[in-house]
């Protein structure tokens, strides 16, 4: 096996291992219900359009691996139970098929298993716009994330080192034919840098946010010694991202890190998402593709009874639904919104 796939493996071992939950902060997040929602749980559908398809609900399986013979089998069954309740699915870095062709099987599997349903493909910000291109189009991807990781390159022995990545993700953006959304890997993006990648074109973001699978820590927890958990100050939770957004949203804007619960999909909305992601919860699940299709309909169900408890039956409405912070989240807000504070 080669050092690459073997990151790969190890990866999914440490994330599954590190499962934690409640870090996002949206636990920090309180919702005010009326009374009388007037509404029929018949009433509700969480069918949504994600850019060129229809999808069952407003969450998605969210990038977690390929490259490897494990990370296949994984594949597979997420693949499985995606196409079975329509919901869509991202795949893991395939930035390793730039050297490593003869791992594709690991990827091209999700596409085998579900070949109509919404797939994104995913590569690292380094990767060739033709290498891109032709990972997007080989796994006939819908959209193609790029993933954002610099404390995970930085903590990574073999990691990057040189982080100007600016151009490239340009190109990529203008190689391929397909929506283009960058994505933070467990470390948020800031109010400051939000504006900063739609001001250079990007509008399709995945906050990434603190509180689930942190890369940064799986690469501090794979190195033996001189271990740099210096950084561990530099998250910003999900939750606080999501706030950070309020002023000026990218046109479609993603919710990730420690979804944990249907609760969680829903504050995500009701903060400004259009979409939630959701990774190591999944993997929790992904012991066989019977789990991975209960836990689905469990979210949807549990989903839709709370857009019932709130009077809620489309998704315009959402941000009509008031709430209050905990102290802390909202002297948060409060300062990114009145100081030159990120």
């Amino acid at each position: 096996m080669s050092q690459h796939s073997q990151r790969k493996d190890d990866h999914l071992k440490l994330a599954k291992m590190l499962f934690f939950s409640s870090h996002n902060e949206l636990n920090q997040v309180h919702l005010m219900r009326p009374v009388l929602p007037e509404i029929a749980l018949s009433d509700i559908s969480l069918t949504i359009k994600l850019f060129n398809k229809i999808v069952s609900a407003p969450f998605f399986i969210n990038a977690m691996t390929g490259g490897s013979a494990n990370a296949e089998v994984v594949n597979r069954r997420l693949a499985q139970a995606a196409a079975k309740e329509n919901i869509a699915m991202s795949l893991g870095s395939a930035s390793i098929l730039e050297k490593e062709p003869k791992q594709l099987n690991s990827f091209l599997v999700a596409r085998q298993e579900n070949p109509h349903g919404f797939l994104f493909a995913n590569v690292n910000p380094n990767t060739s716009p033709k290498t891109a291109a032709k990972i997007v189009k080989i796994l006939s991807a819908d959209a193609l994330q790029i993933h954002l990781n610099v404390l995970q390159e930085i903590v990574m022995p073999e990691g990057d080192r040189n982080f100007h990545w600016l151009d490239n993700l340009k190109k990529i953006q203008d190689s391929v034919e397909v929506p283009v959304i960058l994505k933070e890997v467990g470390n948020g993006i800031s109010k400051k840098s939000l504006a900063f990648l739609k001001s250079n074109g990007f509008e399709y973001i995945d906050i990434g946010g603190s509180g689930g699978t942190d890369f940064a820590t799986i690469e501090n927890n794979r190195r033996e010694k001189n271990k740099l958990n210096f950084i561990d100050d530099l998250n910003l939770s999900t939750a606080k991202c999501l706030l950070g957004a309020q002023e000026n949203p990218p046109e479609i804007l993603i919710s990730s890190g420690g979804i944990t619960t249907s609760m969680d999909i829903f504050k995500s909305l009701i903060l400004g998402a259009d979409f939630v992601g959701i990774a190591n919860l999944f993997l929790q699940h992904a012991d066989s593709t019977t789990n991975l299709i209960q836990l689905i309909q469990q979210l949807k169900s549990e989903l839709t009874t709370l857009f019932a408890i709130f009077g809620i039956s489309d998704f315009s409405s959402l941000s009509n639904i008031d709430y209050y912070l905990d102290s802390a989240l909202f002297n948060y807000f409060k300062q990114i919104n009145t100081k030159k504070v990120d």
